[in-house]
């Protein structure tokens, strides 16, 4: 009986440990979104779009007051599109 218990726990304290790293490891907040990344998606979703536009396009969602911009994510909460349904 004290062989599962210990057994239980130790593999509860393997997964949760192993969870916690690859969540860590997963955390992209240094390498931010970046206009070359974004590039062949915008391009899949907008074909006729011009390279140009496609900047534009994420310069205004990215930038400064953008609805993508991180600074403005805590002010704009309950503005955001979404949450207007």
């Amino acid at each position: 009986m004290k062989k599962w218990v210990i057994g239980i726990l130790s593999s509860a304290l393997i997964l949760g440990a192993g969870t916690a790293v690859f969540a860590a490891g997963n955390n992209n907040s240094g390498e931010g979104n970046s206009f070359e990344k974004m590039l062949p998606f915008m391009q899949e979703i907008h074909p006729d779009s011009s390279k140009e536009d496609l900047q534009e396009m994420y310069n205004a969602c990215h930038n400064n007051g953008g609805m993508m911009d991180e600074n403005n994510q805590e002010e704009k909460k309950s503005e955001d599109m979404m949450n207007r349904f």
